[in-house]
């Protein structure tokens, strides 16, 4: 084998490995990332993320691509070929981890924290005793939230006013009647 065919094969490896992506994120099958399992350490977490389908089939392409334009375009030497084909395939493969990382930083979780909602105020959804809990609906950061509420005090009606005290163990909040409050009809 020449040293153009393996540069050619590289370039077809690379390129038939992201036809197989393409093909499969478009039935929906398209989450391949070679799986590495076990337990890992923050410092080798880059290059497991490196070592991903995508990145390996950047690095084939684009060191078959780069090699082979050096070698049978530029009639560059066979050292400085493989050279820029590494140069090439391990740019690729850093600018791939670049835009998975940055993709990464926009995941927001989706989960509430209630302990956020101390201090705030809602309105009685369904009647609050000292004795059962009852339903408020409130906003916490954006989120209209409908909650258990209980009450040490007074019995609140449904439509009240009341400003969440502190968040309880289960889940729910325990609620006073905010002062200056007022019965929504």
């Amino acid at each position: 084998m020449t040293l153009h065919d393996f540069f050619l094969y590289s370039a077809l490896a690379g390129g038939a490995l992201f036809l197989v992506q393409l093909v499969l994120s478009t039935m929906g099958g398209g989450d391949a990332d070679l799986d590495m399992g076990g337990q890992h350490h923050t410092s080798a977490d880059m290059a497991f993320k490196v070592l991903s389908l995508q990145g390996l089939t950047a690095f084939f392409a684009m060191f078959g691509l780069v090699g082979l334009a050096l070698f049978h375009e530029s009639k560059a030497g066979a050292a400085i070929s493989v050279l820029g084909g590494l140069t090439g395939g391990a740019l690729t493969t850093w600018l791939i981890s670049m835009i998975f990382h940055a993709a990464k930083g926009l995941e927001v979780s989706g989960t509430v924290d209630l302990e956020r909602a101390v201090g705030l105020t809602g309105t009685v959804y369904l009647g609050i005793t000292s004795d059962k809990p009852g339903k408020l609906t409130i906003n916490v950061h954006g989120r209209s939230l409908t909650l258990d509420a209980v009450t040490e005090g007074e019995p609140l009606p449904t439509g009240i006013e009341v400003r969440v005290t502190r968040v309880l163990g289960d889940g729910s909040v325990a609620v006073e009647r905010a002062s200056g409050d007022r019965l929504l009809k």
